[in-house]
């Protein structure tokens, strides 16, 4: 079993936090459907995140989907669990705690350290500062959803859980680790179940998780990230090995230049190559199991290749689809059929992403492709940092799940026989460049 359960409000905080373990070598990965996860996915990773999609529900439905989660991944195996919290205290913070201990049981303690300082976000005189404005003046108190009118954490907490809550000041952490444990241990005898932490620093975030282990409880990590990676970083090692990371070519393209480049490429470059075909994915009963194959068939191989490909079988012309009687039978528009197709390349994409983070690199070629790409993961944007060639630029992906992996997309009628070694070749060097000390 995974040593990091975290269980989330929504699908972008678990993604976030997903990320925070990732980049400390931990392999993480967020679970979509609890249901198909098989003894294989719950051990090959260290971290596993579940969004409940709870955020803006009410507080009992939340409670409920919180309580099933943690019951669903509860396991004598795992070190330590987490309640994703949002960063700015939106939701149902009080209730989600509540069933996280009510899951895990009376040794459990909940720790809320709602600080995230790299984005601005700390907690001082138990008052959550969003870029040094309390929360309750800031937009997120006109949030149309989950609006926020109150700054101080323990009074949220309060008012939203039936267990005692204790806060704890800056000033209770001047004595450093040992003593901010004793307390917690005190506070805890006398009936304390919660216990909101100031903290403006990544200092005190890993005072905190020191003074925690020192306390020989068991903790759930109540915040937005930050604080489950401290707890995590102290007490599971890593077991990612450092190697090169490795590039996914995705491939819509239909044009011929692209089926002279591929062939180039694969006849001088090593590399494993998953065609996909294309038909399947425009039926309803056969659209996921070809998902599912492509996925497997590249992951089963992943690892012994640097180089990975998922193409599409109509770059050779016997394969070209007639979009015209399914545009009929569906009573549907041409975008409408090839899109169906487009996201399931995406959907592709984000899986072998999601099941391998060796993956840093991506290649797409097909703005239809690489703008599902883009819609599936939610990318905020792309910061494009250079010219490959003509048609064909690189960057990095900014925001949702990609956020950090460089990319180069180039149309596929664009360059020459050589233009996808150059573009790989190119990729390559900037990854490299990117993760040097």
């Amino acid at each position: 079993m995974a040593a990091c359960i975290v269980i989330a409000d929504d699908l972008t905080g678990a993604n976030a936090t997903g990320v925070l373990l990732t980049k400390l070598q931990y392999r993480a990965t967020t679970v979509m459907q609890p249901d198909h996860c098989g003894p294989e996915l719950l051990y090959k990773y260290d971290c596993l995140l579940y969004p409940t999609d709870s955020r803006g529900v009410d507080a009992a439905e939340a409670y409920r989907r919180v309580f099933t989660a943690a019951q669903t991944f509860k396991n004598d195996d795992v070190l330590l669990y987490g309640k994703r919290i949002d960063s700015t205290l939106r939701g149902n913070l009080g209730s989600e705690t509540d069933a996280m201990l009510d899951s895990l049981g009376e040794d459990y303690i909940a720790v809320a350290v709602p600080c995230f300082p790299s984005s601005g976000r700390i907690v001082v005189g138990n008052c959550l500062l969003v870029n040094g404005v309390p929360v309750h003046l800031t937009d997120i108190a006109g949030d149309p959803k989950c609006p926020v009118r109150i700054s101080e954490v323990d009074t949220l907490f309060r008012q939203q859980s039936r267990y005692t809550v204790a806060s704890i000041r800056l000033k209770d952490m001047i004595d450093g680790h040992n003593a901010l444990a004793q307390k917690i241990r005190s506070l805890n005898r006398r009936g304390v179940r919660i216990f909101t932490m100031d903290c403006i620093s990544q200092e005190d975030l890993d005072l905190i998780a020191d003074a925690c282990i020192a306390s020989g409880k068991k903790i759930v990590a109540v915040d937005p990230g930050p604080f489950t990676a401290a707890l995590m970083r102290r007490m599971v090692s890593p077991r990612r090995e450092s190697r090169e990371k490795q590039i996914l070519l995705v491939i819509g393209s239909v044009n011929p230049s692209t089926t002279a480049q591929l062939e180039e490429f694969w006849r001088t470059q090593k590399s494993v190559n998953a065609f996909v075909k294309t038909r399947l994915l425009l039926e309803k009963d056969s659209c996921e199991q070809e998902i599912q194959r492509v996925v497997s068939a590249v992951l089963q191989t992943a690892n012994h290749n640097i180089v990975s490909s998922v193409v599409g079988d109509g770059v050779y012309p016997e394969n070209r689809i007639d979009f015209l009687p399914y545009m009929e039978k569906d009573h549907c528009t041409l975008e409408e059929v090839t899109g169906r197709i487009n996201r399931a390349f995406a959907e592709i994409t984000l899986r072998i992403l999601r099941a391998e983070p060796s993956f840093g690199g991506l290649y797409a070629s097909g703005g239809d492709v690489t703008q599902a790409i883009c819609a599936a993961s939610g990318a905020a944007g792309l910061d494009l940092r250079d010219e490959v060639l003509p048609l064909a630029a690189y960057g990095r992906f900014t925001g949702g799940e990609l956020d950090g992996i460089d990319f180069v997309t180039k149309g596929g009628s664009q360059g020459d026989k050589q233009a996808l070694i150059r573009c790989v070749d190119y990729l390559q060097e900037k990854m490299k460049a990117y993760s040097a000390p």
